[in-house]
């Protein structure tokens, strides 16, 4: 599994961490949702269960489901802020099509 966090991205996890320092990492996956089919999902993970992967990345451990896995293979995730905005950003080369608001996404049915 390579999921990969940019320097920006690994502050701003390494931020909400101290924030609750007995978490086990941060959790990222998808769920259905949108017009596209997919959404990413980042959060703090209180515990890792039996079915995650946990990636450790210089100090950020990383918890993914193994529902989630086969989706998010690969991803970069960065952190950009863009004015009063701030906001996870996600390159996934699983991705075949977004929707027009990049909310959601879909990956081939086939992978």
């Amino acid at each position: 599994m390579n999921i990969q966090l940019t320097p920006a991205a690994r502050q701003r996890m390494q931020n909400f961490l101290a924030e609750r320092p007995a978490a086990a990492g941060v959790r990222f996956g998808v769920r259905k949702t949108g017009c596209s089919g997919y959404a990413y999902t980042v959060d703090i993970a209180d515990r890792v269960d039996s079915d995650d992967r946990v990636i450790e990345q210089d100090g950020i451990k990383l918890v993914v489901d193994a529902k989630s896995l086969p989706f998010v293979d690969g991803t970069q995730i960065d952190f950009a802020r863009d004015g009063l905005n701030a906001a996870f950003v996600f390159r996934n080369p699983n991705v075949t099509g977004e929707c027009g608001c990049g909310e959601s996404f879909t990956v081939d049915p086939a992978a």
